[in-house]
């Protein structure tokens, strides 16, 4: 039996999300909320790829889907960049 995609994607966008929760609790048991938040960001940014690739048709045209990985790549780069520098000056 062959899984739609989009119940794929939607799979993986249940369990990223499932991943970012089990992650955000683990600031109580004492990890880092620097390296918490940078895996959070990695998370929402693996889900975005999910969102543009299979619900917004992205895997039809691979041109288009690379230059928005691109783009949302250097994106997350520069948030991640924005959320560390805090730690780095003090």
């Amino acid at each position: 039996m062959r899984v739609c995609p989009l119940t794929r994607a939607w799979s993986a966008l249940l369990l990223l999300s499932g991943l970012s929760t089990v992650i955000a609790s683990l600031v109580t048991r004492g990890l880092a909320p620097v390296a918490v938040g940078g895996a959070i960001l990695v998370l929402a940014w693996l889900k975005a790829r999910v969102i543009l690739s299979r619900y917004l048709g992205l895997w039809k045209a691979p041109g288009w889907r690379a230059g928005f990985n691109w783009v949302l790549g250097f994106y997350c780069l520069l948030l991640l960049a924005l959320y560390f520098v805090p730690t780095v000056v003090s």
